[in-house]
């Protein structure tokens, strides 16, 4: 049962890389992986777990530990849903009332360079403080007002991909790996804050740098293919600004609420759900039916990507299937091995996140490698100290590996949420991308992550 777990989660990884040619969509994978997996370590649970030193008395109790093991992983993988479901709702509410009209309208430069920078700095803040898929869309949306020739565009479109991941890497709500890896307190909001933004602005900066040198001249704009008479804008100035302001201060106002009331995230994202929620029912209560249900939470609810949510939860139970059987002790003790330090593993970590999710890159990670507590850091022997002082709470490793897994994916358009976004949004196609962006994004990645290094490695 052992091996075939394995087996299992592996063919389960084939089939959501191959999601494309397969024409199945990788939640239906990554769903049945994990049902698969857990059943496979429950029939077994008699061979695997006594093997593992599992601590069980005996046969008749292992598949209680097995299910007690189950309800122990899901209450932490719900967690990341709830904060997931309630981030995404608050950006969909903001799309819905064109809050993020305030941002694009106010870029009006033609010069190629000079959009070029202006795309790449508002990507990389505003995708720290919303996340980088969102990020992504408002900025392909903006880049269709701006720029006429759809192969031009693809180059701005690759700096957006880069940007948002950059700009993801060094936010706790800006790239779902960190937020995992933040609600799981291997890294804290300030820490990351601190310790990420000028190893990401660096993975960012080199590549405009580059760029800047190839962009001359100026952008044809497309041309307006309807009147502002014809148009009838679905919400006023005012309502745009307020829903835009409220939206922005809710999520960015999570890691003040779980530093005040230690509480989890979630419970901050949804307070400012509510919030919105709340605002949106009052300021909309004496409109039409029509008007009102595309601009409520309701109507939103609607248009959630519920097969992303879907796609998390499969995965994440997977790999905390392989967690629970042993499987992830034996790999990270090859990756010490083999690899050495945990700056290696990290940016094989992430090089591995471009042509995989960087999801279960970070799953696994985070089960591979548990938190070192301050008295377990203690209690060691002093040969494991250099080791272990890597992952206490912001250490080394957590941080390195919020870098690395969250802008690894850059390097291939498939890496990330925001390449495919980006993909699917511009059909840009896969092997132009390896031409032009591919050596950009990975020049920035190896820069930013010899910043971290320089700057912090012990």
């Amino acid at each position: 049962m052992y091996a075939l777990m394995a087996l299992v989660f592996v063919l389960g990884y084939l089939c959501i890389a191959l999601e494309h040619p397969l024409k199945i969509d990788k939640a239906a994978s990554a769903l049945l992986t994990a049902v698969v997996a857990w059943t496979l370590l429950v029939l077994g649970a008699d061979s695997i777990l006594p093997m593992l030193g599992s601590g069980t008395a005996g046969a008749s109790t292992n598949p209680h530990h097995v299910v007690e093991e189950l309800r122990h992983h899901l209450g932490e993988i719900s967690e990341i849903l709830f904060f997931l479901m309630g981030a995404m709702t608050i950006v969909e509410l903001i799309d819905a009332h064109e809050g993020f009209k305030v941002i694009t309208d106010r870029i009006r430069t033609t010069k190629r360079v000079h959009l070029l920078w202006l795309v790449g700095l508002i990507t990389f803040f505003l995708s720290a403080a919303l996340d980088n898929l969102a990020t992504t869309i408002v900025m392909i949306s903006l880049l269709r007002k701006l720029i006429a020739d759809k192969h031009e565009r693809w180059f701005y479109a690759g700096i957006v991909v880069i940007a948002a991941n950059a700009g993801g890497a060094w936010s706790p709500i800006g790239d779902v790996t960190t937020t995992m890896l933040w609600i799981g307190n291997q890294i804290t909001a300030t820490g990351i804050v601190v310790k990420l933004i000028v190893p990401s602005l660096i993975c960012l900066l080199v590549p405009l740098i580059i760029m800047s040198f190839r962009l001359k001249g100026e952008v044809t704009p497309p041309r307006l293919k309807e009147s502002a008479e014809s148009r009838r804008d679905p919400t006023t100035p005012f309502e745009r600004n307020l829903v835009f302001c409220l939206g922005l201060g809710a999520l960015i106002f999570v890691p003040i609420f779980k530093t005040i009331t230690h509480l989890p995230p979630y419970m901050g994202i949804l307070f400012g759900l509510s919030v919105l929620w709340v605002t949106t029912e009052i300021i909309h209560r004496s409109k039409n039916s029509e008007d009102k249900d595309p601009l409520s939470v309701v109507g939103v609810l609607r248009r959630i990507d519920i097969t992303s949510v879907l796609f998390f939860l499969g995965i994440l139970l997977a790999v905390s299937a392989l967690s629970s059987a042993g499987h992830l002790i034996q790999v990270a003790t090859y990756l010490k091995d083999g690899l050495g330090n945990v700056y290696s593993i990290a940016i094989s970590i992430g090089l591995l996140s471009a042509v995989v999710d960087n999801v279960p890159m970070v799953a696994g990670a985070m089960k591979m490698y548990p938190l070192v507590s301050p008295e377990a850091l203690a209690s060691a022997a002093a040969s494991e100290l250099p080791w272990l002082s890597n992952f206490v709470v912001n250490g080394n490793f957590w941080e390195m590996l919020a870098y690395c897994a969250g802008t690894g994916g850059s390097c291939l358009i498939i890496g990330s949420a925001a390449g495919v976004a980006a993909m699917g949004m511009e059909k840009i196609n896969f092997i132009w991308y390896v031409k032009k962006i591919t050596g950009l994004a990975f020049i920035g990645y190896l820069a930013g992550a010899v910043t971290y290094m320089l700057m912090f490695a012990a």
